[in-house]
């Protein structure tokens, strides 16, 4: 049975910020004030990239992101100041929250998620039997069950990975 693949993308140092140092904070974005967050840019490439993979991706691609209620208003506000459902082509209901990374796996789990773009190892370590796909994003190298993308410019190539993904057995997904 052929399944649809599904991509889920982090925000914080992947669609916003950049990848910065292993374990490095965005400051502006998290301690700044709200004008600051939302004139602070983009991660280099993400414009260029993600829309073509949301379109590769036949539209199913969902954010999932790990934050409390304070930078959960500040990625929305971002989100929207940015023109980025807009730019990338993603529905401004494919935005999911979690207060814990390893959480993501029940949000990748109910969603069906197939490739998960994250810079986050604890979250690949989380999600590792639930999703076939993993990218590791920024800098910082991980084990080999994990692919390592440094930029978005690397990122565009996970477009090759949605052939063989629908031949793969589908994964039971929770209600």
């Amino acid at each position: 049975m052929n399944i649809e693949p599904r991509l889920g993308v982090d925000f914080g140092r992947v669609i916003h910020g950049g990848p910065l140092a292993p374990g490095g904070a965005d400051t502006a974005f998290l301690d700044g004030s709200l004008e600051e967050a939302l004139a602070s840019p983009a991660t280099e490439g993400m414009f260029e990239v993600l829309p073509a993979l949301v379109a590769a991706f036949g539209g199913r691609a969902w954010i999932i992101s790990k934050c409390g209620e304070r930078v959960r208003h500040r990625t929305l506000a971002w989100l929207d100041h940015a023109g980025f459902y807009a730019r990338v082509g993603l529905p401004r209901e494919n935005v999911r929250f979690c207060r814990r990374r390893a959480e993501k796996a029940e949000h990748c789990r109910d969603l069906g998620i197939t490739h998960m773009i994250d810079d986050r190892l604890d979250v690949h370590r989380a999600i590792r039997d639930i999703v076939p796909y993993r990218y590791l994003f920024g800098p910082q190298e991980g084990p080999d069950w994990v692919r390592r993308v440094g930029s978005w410019a690397e990122a565009a190539r996970i477009s090759e990975d949605i052939a063989p993904a629908r031949n793969r057995p589908a994964t039971r997904r929770s209600r």
